[in-house]
Formats: structure tokens, sequence, C-alpha cells
């Protein structure tokens, strides 16, 4: 099942520089190589998708020069930015400028957080301004962490967009208790979930180990799922190839009505 969706979204990916132009914070904890405006636009072109949605990387921290640069100058984009809750006045106008999203995190082991991110805390704070400017959240969190946080989740009053797929553990299998917990917050309307399986099997050459868990997220509730490159593929070796990541997606969801509502209908409607 190949070629062009119109207006087809691509939900995840990263620029970084030129960095003479937009250096990286200096707090950070990886350097990446530049991944550049025309480099991904032409991704995009490749991939037979029309629009995309740049997430704000840690690297950046709060400085989000090249975010915004980018949303004016090209407004097939659209922007998640990072706040904390300190910052919540900067909030006013980003959604005019292309931003939909503030991104959090909450994770499992030393500190639940993520260097250069705003936490759980952050997002409960941030709540009511955040959906008063028309804007949600999105979480970066893993399936280990997801019972603990879930009662939280439900407690907020805006769509929630959780990453890659919940960093679901492929060994833990589909009975395990988090992505049970991640299928009901799905179910229930209460998350969005990000398809981007790759990044729950790395180190791992057989993609297809991911395929139950995203067939079980397609059953749970299809009007709430986006797919995402995660283009430029961060500390990943190899790199993946972006084309066979979307083929593989376009497989694994078996007839061209759902392909076309989690790669334009949904999108549309969360980030449109």
């Amino acid at each position: 099942m190949s070629g062009a969706i119109t207006a087809g979204w691509d939900c995840h990916a990263h620029l970084f520089g030129p960095y003479a132009q937009y250096p990286l914070g200096a707090q950070r904890s990886y350097t990446p190589p530049e991944a550049l405006q025309a480099d991904y636009l032409a991704l995009l072109q490749g991939l037979g998708l029309s629009h995309g949605v740049l997430v704000q990387p840690s690297a950046y921290g709060e400085d989000h020069g090249l975010l915004l640069d980018t949303l004016a100058a090209l407004p097939q984009l659209r922007g998640v930015a990072v706040l904390r809750a300190d910052a919540v006045g900067r909030l006013h106008g980003l959604r005019a400028r292309g931003v939909r999203a503030a991104r959090f995190s909450q994770r499992s082991g030393a500190g639940g957080n993520f260097a250069g991110s705003a936490s759980l805390q952050d997002l409960e704070d941030m709540a009511p301004a955040l959906a008063n400017e028309g804007l949600h959240a999105e979480l970066w969190t893993d399936c280990q962490t997801l019972p603990e946080i879930a009662p939280r989740l439900r407690k907020l009053a805006l769509p929630i967009v959780i990453d890659h797929m919940g960093g679901l553990d492929v060994a833990a299998g589909v009975d395990a208790p988090g992505f049970k917990t991640l299928l009901s917050l799905l179910e229930a309307g209460t998350v969005w979930v990000k398809l981007c399986a790759y990044r729950n099997v790395l180190g791992d050459a057989d993609l297809e180990r991911a395929r139950p868990f995203h067939d079980l997220m397609l059953q749970a509730n299809p009007e709430q799922l986006v797919w995402g490159s995660d283009w430029p593929h961060l500390r990943v070796t190899p790199v993946p190839d972006a084309q066979e990541l979307l083929d593989t997606f376009k497989r694994w969801a078996g007839d061209a009505a759902c392909v076309r509502q989690v790669l334009q209908d949904n999108p549309a409607r969360l980030y449109g």
C-alpha cells in the first residue's frame, strides 16, 4: 500500500541547526549532527506527505528560536514547545505562531524526568493555561510508569498525546500491566498515541515484534492515533529508513481507510 496521502502528516520530527545561527544549549546532554529545514522538507516530499510536526528537542532547552522561525517560514508545519510552569506567561500567542502543544516528560528511572524537559508536575500546573490557549500536552513516558501516573492523566481536562507508543516493552508482552494501562487510556479517549514502532525494538532487527502492540492500539481507538517518523532518529544506529517505516505502518494498518484516518484525518483534527 504505497503512494501519497493527500494532506498526510508526519507527526514527530526534530530540526537542528544550522548551528552558526541556532546554537545548541550549553547544558545539553548530547550533540547531534545538523538536521536542517531543507533536509526535512525533502524527507516529507519523498514520503508523499505534505505536513509535519516539529518537536522541540531537549538539546535546545527552552530556546524556541529555530522552531518559531521555521513555523513562520513554513505554514504547513506545526510545533511542540517545551515550557515549564514558571514560564506560563509565554504560552499566549503561541497557537497563532503554529505551536499546538507543550511537551513534558515522566519516565521510569532516575528522577522520572529527562534533562531539558518539563515534568508531569509542570503539566498539571499548566493544564488550565494550556487549555485556555488552545494547546494540548505531549508526554514522553513509558509503560513502566503509566500505571502509577494514569490517575493523574485522567484528571487533566485537555488532550494528551503519548510519544513513541508509550515506550512499550516488547519483551514484557501485550499483557504487561503498563501496556494494558496504555490501551485503557487510549480506548477511553484520555490519550492520543503517536505510532513509532521502531523506537520500541531498538537493537532488534525484527520490527515485526512490535506489530501485536500496534494492532491492539488500532483496535482500541483508531481515531486517536497519529504516525511519526521520529526523523532524524537521534542516537540510533543504524539509522532507519523513514520510507520503510511508513510503508510498514501502511502494511500493518491493512486498508486505505485506516491509513487515511491515521495519516490525514486524525492529525488534521489534532494539529490543524
